[in-house]
């Protein structure tokens, strides 16, 4: 009878205290500038609220609205108002900002090297094992994992779209600008870095996006003046001179291998 009521009592015990755990995690107030990201920490910044009527132009003026775009990793398409942006208190400390090595080792035997972080949502071009540029991408959401691994650039297609979806609300294949392919699966699924939408946050099927406002003034009607493209800036890097492609084109055997790191 006594071991009984030690048995009750304990898990009357658990009950209660599962409970309380439970409370406190529901009254944790979710940070609206999430995602958070390891390198935010190296700037200081405050969330912003964004009201009616402003603009990344406005909130952080021409000369330094881009940053702070790249610093969020979202587009301006994405941004209206009660939206939260993480707002640097220094604006010059994100005049070139990157989250990644300025000199990679393990690409220092390669004239192009690819590195790409899941986690920091950064994209890095080297040359040599000397950083050339970054830029934001959005990797595969929930579901739709990025592959991770050591690839190679496989082919190119300047014109690329969809074959599986559409822009929103219409039956146009999803454009996929300036689309360098790295791998295909052994389910046959191809997978690229290509012009799209960044909203902030991993959000694609399993490809890397890369800013193309030129594809977004073209479907969307905005930006009124493009400005963030740098699929384009990505693939002409990759390809110099190949300005006139107008059909896929498969990765010459005869040309250095470009290895695409995602970790």
């Amino acid at each position: 009878m006594k071991k009984s009521r030690k048995f009750l009592l304990a898990l009357n015990f658990l009950f209660v205290f599962c409970s309380f755990v439970f409370a406190q995690n529901l009254k944790k107030p979710q940070n609206p500038c999430s995602p958070l990201f390891p390198s935010d920490e190296l700037i200081e910044y405050e969330c912003y609220k964004i009201q009616r009527e402003e603009t990344p132009e406005n909130i952080f003026g021409e000369d330094y609205y881009e940053a702070a775009l790249r610093f969020n990793r979202i587009d301006r398409r994405h941004i209206w108002p009660r939206k939260h942006l993480k707002a640097p208190k220094n604006l010059e400390s994100v005049k070139d900002f990157t989250p990644l090595p300025k000199n990679l080792d393990k690409a220092k035997n390669y004239p192009k090297y690819v590195f790409i972080s899941i986690q920091e949502q950064f994209l890095g071009a080297y040359e040599f094992g000397e950083l050339k540029f970054s830029m934001p991408i959005a990797s595969g959401r929930n579901g739709h994992f990025t592959p991770k691994g050591i690839f190679k650039v496989l082919g190119r297609d300047k014109n690329h779209r969809s074959s599986l979806y559409k822009i929103e609300k219409t039956n146009i294949p999803y454009p996929m600008f300036w689309a360098v392919k790295f791998y295909v699966s052994k389910e046959g699924t191809a997978f690229w870095i290509h012009g799209r939408d960044l909203p902030g946050y991993p959000a694609s099927h399993g490809c890397i996006g890369l800013y193309d406002e030129e594809m977004q003034k073209k479907y969307y009607g905005f930006p009124e003046k493009p400005k963030l493209n740098d699929a384009k800036k990505f693939y002409f890097w990759l390809f110099p001179g190949s300005e006139n492609d107008e059909k896929p084109l498969d990765f010459p055997k005869n040309e250095p291998v470009i290895p695409i790191e995602i970790i």
